[in-house]
Parts: structure tokens; sequence; C-alpha cells
């Protein structure tokens, strides 16, 4: 089935269908997951699902320790990082959706990974909005795993198509920063690949202001590809790119029609998604802060899962 009709068929990945995937991850895995999740106060157990588990559990190789320290990080973040999971909904104008497309590709890399792809849609830099732009990118991201479990890796591709110098002056570095700590250290996924499509001539100045938080692992997994190359094609087949972006699939258009579609067919499950969220004071110990993130104290729990 591809990556369009899972996105548009009803409900989550059946349990049964994730479990006989080669992930070797059994019910009893998750069941001995469970019960550690039923003595943390502070987690929203009766709201995180046997999916939410299996995710953290397989980006972590399956390790329990590791899994637990992730899945608490990724609930952490997402209560203090309001400005990308509060109020999840799409609201006319909605800046991150109106000025960029965030989609999965329907193709895998040569390594079996899922792609996701993102770039500009509305090309003026007035209309770009760092902030929402990760908003969204983190909506259409949870509803892709919601609907289709794990994925043996993640590759993310921005296309910088139509970028220019006045769009860098909109990435604020606070935004930056905790996009990119939530991307390598907090999201449920094995990332294994950034690429950079049609990098203008200042790539070097981009790359300034993302370098300093960017892992050492993801550094050298991350590949910059020139207007015109078709150097991409080393990991996965550009056919599988928007018609209007040097490929086959669909529109750019006609994928940020869908996309949208698809995040306000499942509001349902934003509501659900709210009530995953962290009761500090309930916490054992000290509660956390977005300082105690970035000030060194939770140093680095998840590596990243480079082939």
């Amino acid at each position: 089935m591809s990556t369009s009709s899972l996105l548009t068929r009803p409900g989550q990945i059946p349990l049964d269908e994730e479990y006989q995937k080669n992930t070797g991850i059994t019910p009893e895995d998750i069941a001995q997951l469970r019960a550690w999740l039923d003595t943390q106060p502070h987690l929203p157990a009766g709201h995180i699902t046997d999916l939410d588990l299996i995710l953290a559990y397989h980006c972590c190789n399956k390790s329990f320790a590791v899994a637990k320290e992730v899945l608490d990080l990724n609930l952490t973040l997402r209560t203090l990082f309001t400005n990308y999971f509060k109020n999840r909904t799409i609201e006319k104008p909605f800046p991150g959706f109106d000025s960029c497309l965030f989609t999965p590709l329907d193709i895998r890399t040569k390594s079996g990974q899922a792609v996701f792809y993102a770039r500009l849609i509305d090309y003026d830099p007035k209309n770009f909005n760092f902030c929402s732009a990760v908003k969204a990118y983190l909506m259409v991201t949870d509803i892709w795993q919601y609907k289709e479990g794990t994925w043996p890796g993640f590759v993310f591709m921005i296309d910088l198509d139509r970028i220019v110098l006045s769009h860098l002056t909109k990435l604020d570095i606070q935004t930056m920063q905790q996009f990119l700590y939530f991307l390598q250290e907090g999201m449920l996924v094995k990332l294994q690949g950034l690429h950079f499509l049609n990098a203008p001539s200042f790539m070097d100045k981009l790359m300034m202001i993302i370098k300093p938080f960017l892992k050492k692992e993801l550094m050298e997994v991350l590949h910059i590809h020139q207007i015109g190359s078709r150097s991409l094609e080393e990991f996965v087949p550009m056919a599988g790119l928007p018609k209007d972006a040097g490929g086959e699939f669909k529109t750019i258009e006609q994928c940020s029609k869908d996309i949208i579609a698809v995040v306000n067919a499942n509001a349902d499950y934003f509501i659900a998604e709210s009530n995953k969220r962290v009761v500090e004071a309930k916490r054992p110990g000290k509660p956390k802060t977005i300082s105690d993130i970035f000030g060194g104290v939770e140093g680095s729990f998840k590596k990243l899962d480079i082939d």
C-alpha cells in the first residue's frame, strides 16, 4: 500500500500489522514498558498508546533503559515547547501550511528508509514564519507515524528551491535550537539522513546557523545537493519527487492539498495527543524546565541510528 493510501485510511495502524513487521518487538516487550510507565506519576500513562511505546522502543534499538529516557524526554518537550505542540489545528490563515509543503513521499531510500520532503510553496519571505513551519512539520510527522507505525529509518529532505537570503533572517536561533534538539533527541524515529536539495549560493550562511545544533552523527549523514545536480539519485530515486520538483509524483499543489486534508480529517488525533503532556509537579525530584534541557543537565540519551 502506498504512503498516500496509508495516510487516508481511518485510524492508526493496527497493532497486529505493526507486530508483523521485522522489528523483533513483541507484545511482551510493550507490556514491560507499560508496567514501568504506570510507576511514573508525572507521565500521562492513561493517554499513552501501545503504538507510542512501540515507537519509543524501536527508535532506541530495543533498549528498555534508553526507551524510558527518550519517551520521558519526548513527552517533556511536547509539554515545554508550547509554540509547536499547543492548539494543533489548521485555521486560516495558518502560515506553516500556507507557505510550506511538508509531505511523506511514496519512495524509500535504497536502504529502505522512509522519506519526508519539505519545501517552500509561497516564496515571499514576508509570509514565511519559521515557528509555524516547525509546528506544521511536526503535525504531519505525528500523523504519518500514527498511520504507518515504525520505519527502518527516517530521512528528511529539505528542498531549498527559490529560497533567498531574506528567508534566513526569519530563522530565529531559539526556534532552530529547539527544533533540531527535538528532531535529534526527542522524536521517536531512527533519523538516518538529512538532505538539502537545490542548495543556493549562500548555503554556507545557512550552515553557520544550523551547524552549532547538529550532532556529529547527523553531520556525517548530511548531504548538500547543488542546483541541477542529480546526486540525490545515489540515495533515492528522484522520480519519487513531486512533478514540478523534478520527479513523477503528484504536483506540489496537489501534495499540499492532500496533506492539509489529511491533517483536518484527523482532528480527533490531535485532541487525544494534547493529553500526552507531563505534569511536572508530580515528577519525582526536581521539575524540569527549558533551562534544564538546554543548560546541559539532560545530556544525550538517544544515539542517532546511522548505518
